[in-house]
C-alpha cells in the first residue's frame, strides 16, 4: 500500500507503507521533512501534524478526544482535516493516501 506526502516545497515523497503501521512511523522511516514524531506516537508532542487531502479525510475515521486536544497546541495552524499521523494507521481503504506536510 502507498502513502504519499506533499512537501511545503510542493514535491511529493511516495512509499510504501504496510497494513496496521501508522503514518507518523512511516513518514519517519521515509525522512518526511517537518514530520518528527519526537514522542514516538504517544500523543504528547504534535510533531507529526499533518493535514489529510480533503477527497480522503473521512477514510481517515474521526479525531480522539486528546487527539483533537494535542491539535490544538500544534506548531502548524490546525485546519478542518488536520491529522497526528501517529493516529492514521494504514489499511487497505487508505492506499494512495494523500497527507499535506504543514509548512
Amino acid at each position: 500500500m502507498k502513502a504519499h506526502w506533499i512537501l511545503p516545497n510542493g514535491s511529493t515523497i511516495t512509499a510504501e507503507v504496510r497494513e496496521g503501521q501508522n503514518l507518523m512511523e512511516a513518514a519517519v522511516a521515509h525522512n518526511v521533512p517537518r514530520v518528527i514524531g519526537e514522542c514516538g506516537g504517544s500523543l504528547s508532542c504534535a510533531t507529526c501534524h499533518v493535514y489529510v487531502a480533503p477527497d480522503w479525510a473521512a477514510k481517515t475515521g474521526a479525531v480522539g478526544d486528546f487527539e483533537d486536544a494535542m491539535l490544538d497546541v500544534a506548531e502548524a495552524e490546525r485546519q478542518p482535516t488536520s491529522r497526528l499521523s501517529c493516529q492514521v494507521k494504514m489499511s487497505p481503504d487508505l492506499d494512495g493516501l494523500t497527507l499535506i506536510v504543514p509548512a
